[in-house]
């Protein structure tokens, strides 16, 4: 009888996952949030954005996440320059820096968490290696 009864149970609840399932993947086709309230515009087109970036490959997240670095370097290293005015110095900060913060969100948005784990799991061998 108990048996019977947990089956059942069982049941009723994989019935109504799938029911709520069913109305979230309803709900963001229909470009709504999981609660079924519509969804921005700029939130959904970010959230097209960050799907496909999430699709990149592991190797595209590594290159893309690699060239913030000259951009960090070009950002302050133009400063040194004497033959541009300051306000010209300013605005080529501005874009580099942007440029460099650019490339290391999106590349960090690519790779994801087990990227970032990968990533720091390859420089402490690498660390590990250069110590023997």
């Amino acid at each position: 009888m108990l048996i019977g009864d947990r089956r059942q149970a069982d049941r009723q609840l994989i019935t109504t996952t799938k029911k709520m399932n069913t109305t979230t993947e309803q709900n963001e086709q229909n470009g709504n949030g999981a609660e079924g309230k519509p969804k921005s515009k700029a939130a959904q087109l970010l959230g097209r954005i960050k799907t496909w970036l999430a699709g990149l490959s592991f190797r595209t997240g590594v290159i893309v996440t690699a060239m913030c670095i000259p951009f960090y370097f070009l950002s302050f290293a133009q400063t040194a320059l004497p033959w541009f005015s300051t306000a010209t110095k300013g605005v080529l900060w501005a874009v580099l820096f942007g440029l460099a913060k650019t490339c290391q969100y999106g590349g960090l948005t690519i790779l994801g968490k087990e990227g970032v784990v990968r990533m720091k799991a390859w420089f402490k061998k690498k660390k590990q290696e250069e110590g023997e």
